[in-house]
């Protein structure tokens, strides 16, 4: 229905024409932008309901009487029903420090809460499918827990700044919501989160249009094509030093793939500009040192380009 009423307003409305590159891209980013508010509202409003029971002192607590590895598995679980980007993260990443609960612990939540979530769950699943949306959120889970693992076998605690260390943070109360106050929260939340990210969902849907509608297709074959050995390190390159959430990065990965990259080369690229990127070092530049952030980047990355492979192989 929904793309019908993108056709019909674009080539008989408009009266563009259909295979033309302004009425193409035009029809994509009206879709696009329709399909994804619809499919963001209705999901926020229910995962909001089911993260109204997981307020910040629950989470960890629940963090910090567990064995790291039991940790490693619950932190990139609880990143799936977090609403943090890969900057508004840091914030809860320093609580859990502080609070006690292992670095790598800590690790495993700051990759999986931006790079696995329910958005970036629902976009794809109806964007590509469900085996392709269970496969992102796998692999994006294994991701977080391995890096996780590595970052705490490496014992680099001394490269956290000192004041993380010496900051007291009281353990608050936990605030048992009823219903009622649920379904307010939710609607809330869901409004709320909705004007912070349209932006970028405006704009992600944006750039995909124009690839979608302008980009030729030999440019993208030629520098990241399903034939160049070296297209997702090159991907992953490009992702990090870009800042964007699942919601405006998915609908770029969808224009992407239509032009004929290879789903390994395109999910690493919306992995790396998820979970990796300028702004969130900048941020975590005050809470590490330089040899814990270098480790950080290039043990996701590392991660991030095995993944890529691993999608091009068996997808």
């Amino acid at each position: 229905m929904l793309k019908s009423f993108a056709d019909y307003l674009v080539f008989n409305l408009l009266a563009l024409r259909p295979g033309s590159r302004p009425g193409e891209a035009l029809d994509f980013f009206i879709y696009d932008t329709l399909k994804i508010s619809l499919l963001l509202t209705v999901i926020i409003f229910i995962v909001a309901i089911i993260r109204s029971s997981f307020p910040p002192e629950k989470t960890k607590r629940i963090l910090s009487h567990e064995r790291e590895y039991i940790g490693n598995v619950l932190a990139a679980l609880l990143g799936i029903v977090t609403p943090f980007c890969s900057c508004s993260a840091v914030p809860l990443f320093i609580g859990f420090v502080e609070s006690g609960v292992p670095l790598g612990v800590t690790f495993s939540f700051l990759i999986s809460s931006p790079m696995v979530n329910e958005v970036a769950l629902i976009m794809l699943w109806g964007l590509f499918g469900w085996r392709i949306a269970v496969v992102y959120i796998g692999t994006g889970l294994l991701v977080a827990i391995v890096a996780g693992i590595v970052i705490g076998r490496l014992k680099m605690e001394r490269y956290v700044q000192d004041y993380v260390w010496e900051m007291q943070v009281g353990n608050s109360e936990i605030t048992v919501m009823d219903y009622r106050r649920k379904m307010d929260y939710a609607r809330e939340y869901t409004l709320g989160l909705l004007k912070k990210i349209w932006p970028y969902v405006v704009v992600g849907v944006g750039v995909g249009a124009f690839i979608h509608g302008y980009v030729p297709q030999d440019f993208l074959a030629r520098w990241a094509g399903r034939d160049n050995p070296f297209a997702v390190p090159v991907a992953v390159a490009l992702g990090v030093p870009l800042y964007s959430n699942a919601a405006g990065v998915i609908p770029i990965v969808h224009a992407l793939m239509e032009k004929g990259m290879a789903i390994g080369t395109v999910l690493a690229f919306m992995m790396a500009v998820t979970a990796l990127s300028l702004p969130e070092a900048v941020i975590l530049s005050n809470v590490l040192k330089k040899p814990l952030l270098a480790a950080f980047f290039g043990i996701v990355a590392t991660a991030i380009v095995i993944v890529g492979y691993l999608f091009n192989a068996i997808l």
